[in-house]
Order: C-alpha cells, then structure tokens, then sequence
C-alpha cells in the first residue's frame, strides 16, 4: 500500500473542498461583519429609546446588551448555515447530545450569575450609587452587569461581588430611605443626677443643625456600667443631603459641651487587668510600710 500517495490524495482532497467552501466562508464572513454593523446600531437606537423613558440605569443597560445578545445570536447562526451547507438549529442541538449537558454543569456558576443580574436588574431596590451591605462587603454600588457587582468600598478598594450572591444572601440598603436613625451609648458618672444628664444631652440634640428636626431625638437611661450610668442616645439623619459621619461627630461634640457645662462627668472605665506591673509598683511591699497586725 502507497501510504505517501494516499496521504497526498486526502490533502488533496481536503485542500479541494476548501476551495469549493471558500465563497460559503467569505459570505460567512460578511453576514458577520454585517451583524456586527447592525449590533452596534442597534444599541444605540435602543439607547435611545430607552432613555426617553424613566427606566432605571441597569435596566437601559440590561435593554442594550439583550438587544446586542439576540441580534449576534442570529448573525452566528445565519453565518453557520450560509459556511456548513445543511446545518440547522435543531441539528446543532441535536449534534450536542450529552455534551450540552456537560456544557451546561462546567458554566453552571456562569450561568446562575447572569440570571441573578436579570433578577437584580428588575427588582426595585438597590439602585446604582447606592450603600449596601453584603456578606462582609460594606459600599457604594458603583456598576451592575450580567455577572457580577461592582462594590466600591469606603476606604477605596473595588470589590466585584457575583451576582448570585447577592440575589441568594441578605443585603442591606442603608440608603433606601434617606432619613436613618443612628445610636450612641453615653456614660455618666454615678453621684450625677440623672434627669439634669438626660437634659443636658437632649440640649445637646437640639443644637445640632445637621441632625433631621423631624424625628426628635431620644435619650434612655439603659444600664449601670463598671463605671458609669449608660445612656441610649438617636437622633436620625438626612443622609440625602447630610453626612452621617459629620452629623454623629457634631453630636458627640454637643453632648461633651452640654455635660462639661452641667458639670456632669463622663467617667473613665475602671480597668483592673491593664499593666499588671505598674500596680504592683504602686502597692507596697509587705515589709515596707506595712500595717502592723493587731
């Protein structure tokens, strides 16, 4: 057997089917380029049309990228058809067998995560720029796409959450109603009486100015520390237009100023179990000044 002219014989013939498919290939090539054409348009009128309504920012994107998805979608499959005479949809699923279904396990987490960002594209709450607490993550939502959730935390670092587990675990929105009452534990010393404390701090409530006037503050005497009387300051705050940081900083600035001014003490805590060796220099020994027994 001729093995080297039978080998010429299939690269032959490979090298002459190629060239019977290669104008099926070029027009491929176009109907590709033509759908890449129609795609980018197509998001732009869907953009557009979109945004003269009042549908919120990640479902216009939601709109654009569905829009881009089916219109590719079809491009690719005119494509295959026009490049592999006879091929259908159906064939492609019926080619596909049990290795869709192996598809399907190994882009599992692929796929839960772009349904959950459908699913937190529709839901009402936890809009763009909003302050959100999930699992341990604590910022601003800076960017929802189909996979994955863009965190900006506080101190600055951009953490990308999936989008499954934001959808499958609780979440707080801190910033969906912008009026959010905020606490503060204050302690007064014991031998203080207490209603002159409780009015001294609520002087202090009412001369902040950037805490809200609409809810009052509140103070509730709560507990008997180690070393002081504990009182349950709130007072809430516009977060829409005030900083909760700045209004809590002017608060304790005002409740320091008022005690100071009724002469009521904040006590220190009475600590026993810190530097151990600077108490025992402070007691004297049991042969210096020591009591003589009885």
């Amino acid at each position: 057997m001729d093995y080297v002219a039978t080998l010429k014989n299939q690269v032959f013939s490979m090298w002459e089917g190629f060239i019977a498919i290669l104008p099926n290939l070029v027009l491929a090539l176009v109907v590709l380029f033509i759908t890449w054409v129609v795609a980018r348009f197509s998001v732009r009128i869907a953009e557009r049309l979109v945004g003269r309504t009042e549908v919120r920012a990640e479902l216009q994107s939601l709109t654009a990228t569905a829009a881009r998805l089916g219109i590719w979608i079809v491009g690719m499959l005119v494509a295959a058809a026009v490049a592999i005479p006879g091929f259908t949809p159906a064939g492609l699923i019926a080619g596909l067998g049990v290795g869709a279904l192996a598809i399907g396990f190994a882009f599992q987490d692929i796929f839960e995560n772009f349904l959950a960002g459908v699913l937190i594209m529709l839901r009402d709450k936890m809009h763009l720029g909003d302050w959100i607490e999930a699992e341990g993550v604590n910022g601003t939502v800076e960017k929802i796409t189909l996979r994955e959730t863009h965190v900006r935390q506080f101190s600055g670092e951009l953490t990308i959450v999936p989008n499954s587990m934001i959808f499958k675990n609780a979440v707080k929105v801190y910033t969906d109603e912008p009026v959010r009452r905020f606490d503060l534990m204050v302690g007064v010393s014991y031998d203080c009486s207490l209603p002159d404390a409780e009015a001294a701090i609520m002087r202090a409530l009412e001369s902040v100015e950037s805490i809200s006037k609409d809810k009052p503050g509140e103070a509730f005497a709560r507990a008997f520390g180690g070393s002081s009387i504990d009182f349950l300051v709130r007072w809430w705050v516009d977060t829409a237009n005030q900083s909760p940081f700045l209004a809590q900083r002017d608060v304790v600035y005002a409740i320091k100023r008022e005690l100071d001014a009724a002469e009521i003490d904040i006590p220190f805590p009475i600590v026993t179990n810190m530097f151990p060796e600077k108490l025992a220099l402070a007691q004297p020994s049991k042969g210096e000044n020591a009591p003589e027994a009885a």
